[in-house]
């Protein structure tokens, strides 16, 4: 059947604002000289006048940056953009509110894997960008090649895949690049993410070039003029200013134009414009955080658009006098969860509380520099919970706090009133979000019962129907104070924005328990904390009195525990079997599911796809597998943080599972503090060690100063700028660190931290959503990347790739990203790895460095096994199903 074809109102030429001419007289700067730092922050000088704002429709093509540009936008505009997926209107819904409800100003169409060609990949944007000739658009990357498309032009592969690299550009002084330089040493650097691009032969008459590559040299980021202590809000050209979401200075400045010709040769088109309707496009990335004068070009927009209106009497009609005319919610925008239309109307509101209520309180003691009295926070945790083979306990361990990476542990086990295990598992694979759940409590109880709505909505109604009061925790210097500890597994992407998981994990797909007891050690100063929870409306008599139950002997008996321990000498207990095994699994060495062939064919094929423009980059992984013997599970973990000390390490037990995880991650996923500042600390980027301090330091410089570690990094901290930028307010995410080298004791790695502010109507869980599993662990962008994964791995991921860590209940959350681990389940050992496959990889060198973070996690396991067999007793029958510990 034909598609419907509403008609647009007719299409009249127009002129585009046009730079004063004395900013384009200056003469071309030699030696590269640029702009001063104070210039390409707005200025000093107080904001202009109050404009009107812009509202943008814009569509996102399922990439993982168009909440980099919903942010740009949110400041640029003053009120937030639209966002809408490419199929999830039809035309008439577009025309319904373009045109009829007149409730846009201007459309920008995202970027997004695949080709303008396939209409699964670009859904509804070649129609708006034929239909809607009097409405501005920008279309970028994916959009501006579909912009061209529509028009005749020829898109093709680039003469080389280009992902999260820098180009210098050259402009022709369309209205698009005012105020921006252009040619070599101008300081016009953007960020590229593309595999196809227009042919420059094949534009025709009506699109125009306006933009291109000023040489065939690509930049490292490390040629960016920046401060190694920058932090960084929206793309460069704005890294210094004080206040994000303030105004921008838009005084003129002067710029530099530089060998301003046609493009031709090694010359890749970066920008057109159509020569009669007011659609502009541009191949690179203006909202990366490296690009500079990335906001100038959605300012030099937002003008287009408002003089495009002053000739204009329909936009007159669409034209915005107050924020509240855009109060309303377009009908079928359910994925925007979270998004703000002015100030008044949200469209998405906290789930009903239907939990039962509780009111939580909280009683806590310190117990000042005890760590100086005593050994260690191994020795503590040893004596608290190492006995009964450590069964169903936690240890969020900071084994590595070594240039302030991570201040405090947590540690508890079983026993208090409201303690419980929630142990869930997916009913399928498929998005819909069902799985059961059995929740046992302190005796033993269990009951088991069905989630229609998954495992993160059962943790959000939880936490929601917690009442605190936070006098309670004044004067705790940590975050977590009690609440769930457990780990979310990466099946749970399907609860998140995935579509399906290509097989069922033989773990549960989420295991928490909910801590109402527990110890906390600040290594800054070595205090000990003892905390314990419990709930005031169980306890109430009715009169405002509480019965005097077991958290208050919990506190006194942990304490006296602890004050006989100052008292001894340090040593390490051992308690029970403390053996995990089977006595039908044979001693063997870890095996690799997939063979050194076969995993780099599959780098292989993960290279073709980025070719193709269906990723720019993908996280491979793989996994090794052995069965183990009568392995002390609490043994291995010990020996690992000794070997792999981490910041964000952990210690699970779930006896119930017959399930340990032993895990030394260096990596933050995702943490919410007290203040509603959202943090992301993602790794890409690793490089083993030196045996010599002179080696050690040249392999950490060739880290640092690696293209292809560069790009994988800027791609994944794009990727979770992408990420807070759905939940945060808008002008707030910031990148306080980009690209530092931190030293481990093996490896040296590439880490970013990326921060924003929440927003206030929205719960913790939300923030998991938008962000689950950790982009580092995926590629981007995130929805594509997840379906070419689950095709090429051959075996579900399981606990790896997910997270673990904490939700208070004070409603902080911390969650790492589960790499470097040992899992620990039913008679068997697994340890996941892999590695970020970009177009500069090399397929050899990305299994070796998959060896390498492997290589500790399973050497430890090797060296427990041998340890193990040699004091084994020969009779061992009473050890065939141990719980593991």
């Amino acid at each position: 059947m034909a598609a419907l074809r509403l008609s647009a109102p007719p299409t009249a030429r127009w002129s585009p604002p046009q730079p004063s001419s004395a900013r384009w007289q200056q003469p071309p700067c030699r030696g590269g000289a640029r702009r001063p730092a104070a210039l390409r922050a707005g200025g000093d000088e107080g904001p202009g006048p109050e404009e009107p704002p812009v509202r943008t429709l814009l569509i996102d093509n399922y990439d993982s940056y168009t909440y980099n540009i919903f942010q740009e936008l949110s400041v640029v505009n003053g009120v937030p953009p639209v966002v809408v997926r490419n199929d999830e209107w039809a035309w008439r819904d577009v025309y319904h509110w373009v045109y009829k409800k007149r409730a846009f100003d201007n459309i920008v169409i995202s970027p997004g894997p695949g080709s303008p060609a396939c209409p699964t990949d670009i859904g509804v944007c070649l129609r708006i960008l034929c239909e809607c000739g009097d409405i501005p658009i920008l279309g970028v990357c994916l959009g501006h090649q579909a912009l061209g498309l529509v028009h005749g032009a020829k898109i093709v592969h680039a003469p080389e895949a280009i992902h999260g690299r820098l180009s210098e550009i050259e402009h022709n002084g369309c209205y698009l690049f005012n105020r921006i330089p252009s040619g070599i040493n101008s300081g016009f650097k953007v960020v590229r993410y593309h595999s196809l691009v227009i042919e420059a032969s094949s534009l025709p008459e009506d699109l125009v070039s306006i933009a291109w590559t000023a040489s065939p040299r690509m930049l490292s980021f490390l040629d960016s003029d920046k401060s190694d202590n920058t932090s960084f809000w929206g793309s460069l050209n704005n890294f210094s200013i004080a206040d994000p979401s303030g105004r921008t200075n838009n005084r003129e400045v002067p710029i530099t134009i530089n060998n301003a010709t046609k493009p031709d040769g090694y010359k890749i088109v970066m920008g057109i414009k159509h020569s009669s309707m007011p659609h502009y496009g541009v191949q690179f990335h203006p909202e990366s955080v490296a690009t500079h004068y990335g906001r100038q070009i959605f300012q030099n927009f937002k003008r287009i658009t408002t003089e495009f209106g002053s000739q204009s009497s329909l936009f007159q009609e669409r034209k915005v006098h107050s924020i509240d005319q855009c109060n309303y919610v377009p009908k079928g925008l359910s994925h925007t969860e979270g998004l703000e239309f002015g100030d008044s109307v949200r469209v998405h509101m906290l789930a009903e509380r239907n939990s039962e209520k509780k009111h939580l309180r909280l009683r806590w003691k310190r117990i000042d520099n005890f760590l100086s009295r005593t050994g260690s926070s191994e020795d503590i945790f040893s004596e608290l919970f190492g006995h009964q083979n450590a069964e169903d306990t936690f240890w969020l361990d900071s084994s590595s706090v070594d240039q302030n990476r991570a201040r405090f542990s947590f540690m508890g086990g079983k026993g208090g009133p409201l303690w419980k295990q929630m142990t869930f598992h997916l009913s399928n694979q498929r998005a819909n979000c069902r799985g059961t759940i059995t929740i046992r409590d302190a005796h033993g109880s269990a009951v088991k019962n069905s989630l229609k709505d998954g495992f993160l909505e059962f943790l959000h109604k939880e936490i929601q129907s917690i009442k605190y009061d936070e006098e309670d925790f004044e004067g705790l210097p940590f975050d977590f104070h009690g609440g769930f500890v457990g780990y979310l597994g990466y099946g749970l992407k399907v609860e998140c924005d995935a579509s399906s998981n290509k097989a069922k994990s033989s773990t549960p797909d989420a295991c928490f328990f909910f801590a109402d007891n527990l110890v906390a050690i600040d290594h800054n100063n070595g205090d000990v904390y003892i905390l314990s929870l419990y709930d005031e409306y169980s306890l109430s008599n009715g009169n405002g009195m509480h019965h005097n139950t077991t958290h208050t002997s919990w506190l006194l008996e942990t304490e006296k525990k602890l004050l006989r321990m100052a008292a001894m000498s340090p040593g390490l207990p051992t308690y029970g079997k403390s053996l995990i095994g089977s006595s039908n699994v044979n001693k063997q060495s870890f095996v690799v599911e997939k063979s050194k062939d076969q995993y780099i064919k599959d780098v292989r094929s993960c290279l073709d796809y980025i070719r193709d423009g269906e990723s720019y980059e993908l996280c491979l992984t793989t996994r090794m597998r052995r069965g183990i013997e009568y392995i002390n599970a609490l043994q291995l973990y010990l020996k690992l943080r000794k070997q792999n000390p981490a910041p964000y390490a952990a210690w699970l037990n779930f006896s119930s599972e017959n399930l340990s995880i032993c895990c030394s991650s260096p990596e933050r996923f995702l943490r919410l503090d007290q203040n509603a500042v959202l943090e992301a600390k993602p790794i890409k980027g690793t490089i083993a060690r030196g045996r010599t301090p002179e080696e050690d330091e040249c392999l950490r410089l060739q880290l640092k100063y690696s293209e292809k570690d560069q790009a994988e990094n800027l791609m994944i901290v794009d990727l979770l700028r992408n990420d807070l930028g759905k939940v945060c307010e808008p002008g707030s995410v910031h990148v306080p660190r980009l690209m530092d080298v931190e030293s481990y004791k093996s490896v040296h790695t590439m880490v970013s931290t990326i921060r924003g502010t929440k927003k206030p109507d929205l719960s913790p869980v939300d923030c998991i959503k938008a962000a689950f599993p950790g982009g580092s662990m995926t590629g981007a962008p995130k929805v594509r990347s997840m379906e070419i994964l689950d095709a090429l791995e051959s075996s579900p991921r399981g606990i790896y790739s997910g997270s673990i860590g904490f939700f208070s209940y004070n409603r902080t959350f911390d969650l790492n990203i589960v790499i470097r681990t040992v899992v620990l389940h039913d008679g068997e050992a697994s340890v996941g790895a892999g590695g970020a496959i970009v177009a500069l990889s090399d397929p050899e060198a990305e299994y070796a460095e998959m060896m390498l973070k492997a290589r500790t996690p399973t050497r430890v396991v090797e060296e427990c096994s041998q340890q193990a067999a040699a004091h084994s007793s020969p009779d061992r029958s009473d050890s065939v199903r141990t719980t593991i510990s």
